[in-house]
């Protein structure tokens, strides 16, 4: 219990104490001490990627060019690419500390000191933790120098308006929140902590991360859902395979009859379901974690200093859920977009695509854009025209697009 929690409660005990011995409170004895108003320090646009990931433009030191950075409740520090890192010449030292990703465990180096330049804001004495994040430029398409997490977070206020794709960056203090909304009060210890409801197989509460550098919607662990029996032994899964901190993971999607965060509910939403031998999901503390494909349906607030985020709908609210199934992976590299994982008896594999084959056109995009391509792939039961280079050869194909929706 905080020292603040602590002082209101104890203060409505002695208010109903003397009640009941005949005193009346006086209003005017009341005092409450604030910080002041908190100010508008910045505000910054972002670009979104599918899934809903946030990017945000920064520069750093007095480096001349803007960095890619993803905005990430789900990261405990700050970090930069290693190999933005030794292009920028920065001193690294090593450390005992290490970073958890769903495929692997492993230590980082730092370099410290540095500053974060956005517009009318300088956050200084920054230490960045080093990680490898070329897995993530591949499968954006995009060059990924970083991610933003708590050691920013802790010291603003952060308001992530998903309408018009604005981060407005405000000092700690008192604000007023808009109306229309819900207020989430999750337990924060680096990474904030909310309890949620999930029905399927059975109406179940849990504590879940939210963690809007997640490009899903709900993220669970096999030992999670099977200990819960959230899901019935007939459910349908269909296998995939998704790429995040440390490498490929193996995982099954489906969806889940209806998800409730704060006041609002979701129907059929889709899961990713893993086998969490790392314990990213910190289980049986927590069941999974809840991505930004269901948190940029709201503008939100971030407020770590107060353990709060407010969530309002906004125009994303109602837009459909993606609940398609290819089983293709594809992976930018050296200015191509290459197929990296074909699922077996896939919608992608009864096409006819392999491992190695070099996109060259989805749909009637020539594009060579990861974000346009993903976009194409999301067309539930269309029928979608490829054409890949194999062996130096063109090949074309047109692949079915299923969903993972159960048909009424």
């Amino acid at each position: 219990m905080s020292t603040s929690t602590y002082f209101t409660k104890t203060g409505r005990i002695l208010l109903v104490l003397l009640g009941m011995l005949g005193f009346q409170p006086i209003a005017r004895s009341q005092e409450m001490f604030t910080q002041g108003p908190a100010k508008v320090l910045s505000q910054v646009g972002f670009e979104q990627l599918t899934g809903g990931v946030v990017i945000i433009k920064a520069l750093l030191n007095d480096y001349p060019d803007t960095l890619n950075f993803i905005m990430d409740t789900g990261s405990g520090g700050i970090s930069l690419d290693s190999t933005t890192t030794a292009t920028l010449g920065l001193t690294t030292v090593p450390s005992d500390r290490t970073i958890r990703g769903i495929a692997g465990i492993k230590k980082v180096d730092y370099t410290n000191g540095h500053t974060l330049h956005l517009p009318g804001l300088d956050v200084k004495n920054l230490d960045f933790h080093i990680n490898d994040y070329e897995i993530l430029t591949g499968v954006y398409g995009l060059k990924i120098d970083g991610i933003i997490g708590y050691s920013f977070l802790r010291r603003y206020i952060v308001a992530m308006n998903y309408d018009d794709k604005i981060m407005t960056v405000y000092s700690i203090g008192d604000l007023k929140y808009p109306r229309g909304g819900t207020m989430l009060r999750p337990a924060i210890s680096g990474l904030p902590m909310q309890f949620a409801e999930m029905e399927d197989a059975k109406n179940i509460t849990g504590r879940f991360y939210l963690d809007t550098g997640a490009g899903l919607n709900l993220l669970l662990s096999n030992d999670f859902a099977s200990d819960s029996s959230l899901f019935s032994s007939g459910k349908k899964k269909f296998p995939t395979i998704a790429e995040g901190l440390g490498g490929k993971k193996d995982m099954e999607l489906t969806t889940m009859k209806r998800f409730k965060l704060g006041n609002f509910k979701f129907l059929n939403v889709p899961v990713f379901l893993f086998e969490d031998e790392f314990n990213v999901t910190a289980y049986p503390h927590l069941g999974g974690l809840i991505g930004n494909d269901i948190l940029r349906r709201f503008n939100v607030i971030i407020n770590y200093s107060r353990s709060e985020f407010h969530l309002v709908p906004n125009t994303h609210f109602r837009e459909p859920f993606d609940y398609s199934y290819t089983g293709l992976g594809l992976y930018y590299t050296n200015g191509t977009i290459v197929v990296t994982d074909v699922i077996p008896k896939s919608p992608a594999a009864v096409a006819g695509l392999q491992v190695g084959d070099v996109v060259i056109a989805v749909g009637n995009s020539f594009s060579n854009s990861m974000q346009i391509y993903r976009t194409q792939l999301q067309q539930t039961g269309s029928k979608i025209k490829m054409v890949v280079t194999r062996n130096n050869e063109l090949f074309e194909t047109t692949m079915q697009v299923k969903s993972i929706k159960k048909k009424k």
